[in-house]
């Protein structure tokens, strides 16, 4: 099929470059004219393994292309996904003024029939907002009283890719979800994501935009609950992680997810729980629950910043090393990582902060000020008071930590991820503090 991405950022990448991979024919839009440039040269504007060969391999077979252009678009595709930004306003709604925008211009340029499906992540009852905007932007040769001559179908398809293995989880989907509110929108869905072959969820189109949200709130549920009972179990002697392999062996439960940790971040988390407490108060529903999942995941940071103060008794004038600073490992993205809000916690009492990241350096460097950014971890190390482990990258766990332990002023590592082996940092000399681990506070 023609299909056009408007929107090239994370979401919208993937998946032009993977239903191109699959066999379309796809014409991705955004309007940064250096993105465009730098993507029509075959470079990818973030880090996500595979992406790149990926995406240059479609471009060599002709089934991908990038243009500024939505017209051009619009004229060269029957489907157009929205993968555009919906960043949250000051109350927590979903500012969804790129998504009105693409949907007016969408609507001046089309021809022919077109399905536009929501890619972004929306509140319920955008779908509804989205057809209207389109009914009334639509030419007047269009338009015959209050009857549109013109056909077009709305529908939701939201996407459940994670950072660092969004190609894997694009083409290994555990569900393809369908919101429609016709057959013919269905069944060109269906067409389109065929080649996957797995289960499709169909359903109506609010339903489809509920499950996004619900699913990454249920999730970030998970981690809260699990750093909650980390508390508890350093106040009583406990192992966090033996609790998390008990709880996981159950079948109902599972263990994804159930890492207790510095807390949850990126893109979507944060925004998704505003987003969902906010969708409840306009209905009338006090979300308390999402309400004390956020509050839990707040306070984790300001916990660890406060161990770490205990134990070294004075930050100010401190040096800290500082390994990780993207949210999550395998991804250059910084926002909202609780790696940021931590070392900013850190100099607001005055300490000197060294860093390290494999990746997300320079995204690093645009928001944090007075850091030193080093070029290896054995840097961010050197004549420190102690170490922070906030991102578990591979590459942390296969350093010398014989070389750490000499580069170090303290002997002293605070595991914001419970991702080192304990039991040998302790043997080597270091003083090793995690979270959840038994009696840390």
């Amino acid at each position: 099929m023609n299909i056009a991405i408007i929107g090239s950022g994370y979401v919208g990448l993937v998946t032009g470059v993977c239903l191109a991979h699959i066999g379309h024919h796809v014409i991705c839009v955004d309007n940064n004219p250096q993105k465009i440039k730098k993507l029509k040269g075959g470079q990818v504007p973030i880090y996500e393994p595979g992406l790149q060969e990926l995406m240059r391999a479609c471009v060599k077979k002709k089934r991908l292309k990038f243009t500024g252009s939505i017209k051009e678009a619009c004229q060269q595709s029957s489907v157009i996904f929205l993968a555009l930004p919906t960043p949250p306003k000051s109350n927590g709604d979903a500012d969804l003024t790129y998504i009105e925008n693409a949907s007016r211009e969408i609507a001046l340029n089309m021809d022919s029939y077109k399905l536009i499906v929501e890619k972004s992540t929306v509140p319920a009852q955008t779908g509804k907002k989205i057809q209207r905007t389109i009914q009334l932007n639509l030419p007047r040769k269009f338009k015959k009283g209050n009857k549109i001559l013109l056909g077009f179908d709305v529908a939701s398809n939201p996407e459940f890719l994670k950072e660092g293995s969004a190609v894997h989880d694009f083409m290994n989907p555990d569900r393809v979800v369908l919101g429609v509110e016709s057959k013919k929108a269905e069944k060109i869905l269906r067409e389109i994501y065929k080649p996957l072959k797995t289960k499709m969820v169909v359903t109506n189109i609010a339903s489809s935009e509920i499950i996004k949200h619900a699913s990454n709130s249920f999730l970030t549920t998970k981690i809260s609950f699990i750093n909650a009972v980390a508390q508890i179990c350093d106040r009583v002697g406990a192992d966090v992680l033996k609790v998390a392999e008990g709880m996981g062996l159950d079948k109902r439960i599972g263990r994804q997810f159930l890492d207790a940790g510095i807390g949850y971040g990126g893109s979507c988390f944060p925004k998704d729980v505003d987003s969902f407490i906010h969708l409840g108060e306009k209905n009338g529903y006090d979300f308390a629950l999402l309400k004390e999942v956020r509050r839990i995941n707040d306070w984790q940071r300001r916990w660890f910043v406060r161990l770490i103060e205990e134990k070294l008794w004075n930050i100010k004038d401190k040096t800290i090393g500082v390994w990780g600073i993207a949210f999550k490992p395998n991804t250059d993205d910084i926002r909202n990582a609780a790696a940021i809000e931590i070392v900013r916690m850190l100099q607001a009492e005055r300490a000197r902060v060294r860093l390290y990241d494999p990746k997300a350096m320079d995204n690093a460097r645009h928001v944090l000020k007075g850091v030193t950014f080093c070029d290896d971890p054995y840097a961010a190390t050197q004549g420190c008071d102690c170490l922070l482990l906030l991102t578990e990258w591979q590459e942390f766990k296969d350093v010398d930590f014989i070389q750490v332990h000499e580069a170090m002023r303290q002997a002293v590592i605070f595991d914001g991820r419970n991702f080192l082996d304990a039991e040998h940092l302790r043997r080597m000399g270091f003083e090793y503090f995690a979270i959840g681990r038994g009696r840390s506070v």
